[in-house]
Formats: structure tokens, C-alpha cells, sequence
């Protein structure tokens, strides 16, 4: 089934999809929108154009396992998703993949413009493999 991965932003927003063997997580985009309503409209669209089955958006938790305020507004931003479209949609614990995602980016050498263009799409990808992980180990036990 294919997989779309969201990595919230306020200014920008990374989006994944997996293929449908639900082995390939691939960066398809970066939305530059500020508007939360807009930006769910944009999403859900996406996810209708590549015709994904389930939306994952990242859950910024606090390392000690808490939700800040950044949490809350990613938890506000999938309600605002799930009223514009019927996709269903999974919050994912996303702890780190920002940091996962410059790390990929030094390791290739990606800097300045180029590096900012990219880090929120990478950063999906990481959401992404990540629940894909889980769904292939949760499929094997």
C-alpha cells in the first residue's frame, strides 16, 4: 500500500511516499504555505494525486516521552488534514529526524541553499522509513 509521510513546518512541509510494496520511501516535494487550512488542502491533494492509502505525520515528542506545544500543533494540523480528506492518518513519533536528516546531508555534502531546499522533504523520508520499519517488524512477529 502506498504511504504518504509528512514532516510539518510552519513555513515548510516535507512530504514521502513509499511504493506499494512498502519498500521504497521517496522525498516527493517540499509545500511552502503558512496557512494551516491551505496547507491541509495541499496535502490531501498530494496524497490523492499519488494515490497513498494512509498519511503519516510526524509527532514531535520530547525526548523524556512528553508533548510540547509543538506536538499539539502537529496534532491540530492532522485534524485540520482529516476534515479535507477521508485518507486515514496516523500521528508517528519523529523524535530526532531533523537531526537524522542533517546528518544525511553532511554525509553527502549538501550545504546552503541547496541544504535548506531539501532537509524537510529527507526529514519525511526518515518518518517514513521509519513507520515502515515498525509495519514490517510488527508484520514478521
Amino acid at each position: 500500500m502506498k504511504i504518504m509521510a509528512v514532516d510539518y513546518g510552519d513555513a515548510r512541509t516535507g512530504l514521502a511516499v513509499c511504493d506499494k510494496t512498502e519498500f521504497l520511501a521517496s522525498p516527493v516535494g517540499v509545500i511552502e504555505e503558512r496557512n494551516a487550512q491551505i496547507l491541509a488542502m495541499k496535502v490531501a491533494h498530494m496524497a490523492e494525486q499519488y494515490e497513498v492509502c494512509e498519511i503519516v505525520i510526524g509527532l514531535p515528542i520530547n525526548m523524556n516521552g512528553s508533548e510540547g506545544p509543538r506536538a499539539q500543533k502537529c496534532r491540530a494540523f492532522a485534524e485540520t488534514v482529516g476534515c479535507v480528506t477521508e485518507i486515514p492518518i496516523v500521528m508517528w513519533d519523529e523524535r530526532s529526524t531533523t537531526v537524522t536528516a542533517h546528518q544525511i546531508l553532511n554525509e553527502t555534502n549538501v550545504r546552503g541553499l541547496n541544504r535548506k531546499k531539501v532537509v524537510d522533504e529527507v526529514a519525511a523520508v526518515v518518518i517514513l522509513e521509519s513507520y515502515l520499519d515498525k509495519r514490517r517488524k510488527s508484520k514478521e512477529s
